[in-house]
């Protein structure tokens, strides 16, 4: 962006902060960020830093090109109705980091023909390694496209997906994958507690084990099935874990949960859409 546009932001929790994180850190003027939020302590916080700040989300959005809607899910629909009018008159760029609402239903409440960019964030982009899906509605530009592409960039990568449904798999892959990866990190560190290691030792090999295997896996030219192939060398060590793995059952397990996860999403996008 040669000209940075100025931003909205509805809502100034964990995500919100992410992002207004990312983007300060890369030299986004202070000046051009607005946050509307009714927590005081939040705004106290972010005025610090240079923000611009209110608990009138109609000033912050009639004071902006691009608006970042980063709400939860439960209270969009009222935050949408009670902007629709600013919204219609200065018709900014919408991006929602709502998880479940619909363009549809959001176009809907503020009050149609508006540019909805959905974004299914992730945790990990409080420390600018997140992993952002991205649909745009037909109202988008190709220029709004980039902006917001720019945007959240700041808290790590971003990915399209050409079909909205397609947000649910992100939801499945990325958008909850954070909790999965915990989840084997804690079965590691219990398991390793078994083998007689001492917690702390445990949780330290466990933390750079995961982190050395991802970065490997994101600066290679192979797929992870290769990388775990080289290392399981044939009547090996490793071996005889990824067999118990397989014979567990593991990656139809995989299956399963993440299309319990989608198939909820699906269903979150219903009941949260209702008019």
């Amino acid at each position: 962006m040669n000209s940075k546009p100025t931003l909205a932001f509805i809502g100034a929790g964990n995500m919100a902060r992410a992002i207004i994180g990312g983007l300060l850190s890369n030299g986004y003027p202070a000046e051009k960020i607005w946050a509307s939020e009714p927590n005081i302590e939040r705004l106290s916080d972010l005025a610090k830093l240079g923000l611009n700040t209110t608990d009138d989300n109609n000033l912050a959005v009639k004071s902006s090109e691009i608006v970042i809607l980063a709400v939860k899910p439960q209270v969009l629909k009222t935050v949408s109705l009670d902007i629709a009018e600013t919204v219609q008159q200065h018709k900014p760029l919408l991006i929602s980091v709502a998880a479940g609402i619909m363009s549809t239903s959001m176009n809907q409440w503020l009050g149609g023909n508006t540019s909805i960019v959905r974004c299914m964030p992730n945790t990990p982009a409080l420390v600018q390694t997140g992993a952002n899906g991205l649909y745009a509605n037909d109202q988008v530009s190709p220029e709004q496209r980039l902006q917001a592409e720019t945007i959240l960039n700041a808290t790590g990568i971003t990915l399209w997906v050409e079909q909205e449904s397609q947000l649910d798999a992100v939801t499945a892959v990325s958008g909850s994958g954070p909790a999965y990866f915990f989840l084997v990190m804690e079965s590691m560190i219990a398991a390793g507690k078994k083998l007689g290691l001492t917690e702390e030792t445990a949780t330290q090999l466990t933390l750079q084990t995961a982190l050395g295997a991802a970065k490997m896996a994101q600066s290679s030219d192979v797929s992870p099935a290769e990388l775990r192939r080289r290392v399981t060398s044939p009547n090996g060590t490793t071996e005889q874990a990824i067999l118990r793995f397989t014979e567990g059952g593991l990656p139809e397990l995989f299956d399963t949960a993440l299309k319990a996860c989608n198939d909820r999403s699906v269903e979150l996008a219903v009941e949260l859409g209702k008019d």
